[in-house]
């Protein structure tokens, strides 16, 4: 399987360009970060969003416009097994990434620009890459 092909190596590509799978460098925002509990294995989540990307409230909301279903995507309400697991067919615009091992990685927190280079794949209908590289462009200052 051969990667995605880069143009220039130097150059990073949008969450909303990334591949279904290879490897990519990339560059966003992190949207929100989940801690795993001391209960389960080691893992730390971020998902990673373009900088002009929308706030996720007028996505979802611009989304269901017009459309007489439910968020689910079920017109009465109810969820159905294996939505979540659908691959999603629209342009990507969040960009899942994960460290095996990690209940935390200083630096990583909500606001922060990285730049991230790594294999991309396809994890319950969201690119997900695991245990990339990175490097911290900016932080969000407290107000």
């Amino acid at each position: 399987m051969a990667d995605a092909p880069l143009k220039d190596p130097a150059a990073s590509v949008s969450v909303r360009g990334l591949p279904d799978r290879g490897r990519v460098l990339c560059h966003g925002f992190i949207e929100s970060v989940t801690y795993a509990p001391a209960s389960q294995v080691a893992h730390f989540v971020a998902i990673v969003v373009d900088h002009d990307a929308p706030p996720a409230r007028n996505r979802a909301t611009a989304s269901q416009a017009g459309s007489g279903a439910t968020p689910a995507g079920v017109p009465d309400g109810r969820v159905q097994s294996g939505v979540q697991r659908q691959r999603a067919t629209g342009p990507k615009d969040r960009l899942r990434v994960v460290w095996l091992g990690r209940r935390r990685i200083p630096g990583i927190d909500a606001g922060t620009e990285l730049r991230l280079q790594g294999m991309v794949t396809i994890r319950d209908g969201l690119p997900t890459m695991f245990n990339p590289r990175y490097e911290i462009l900016s932080r969000q200052e407290e107000q």
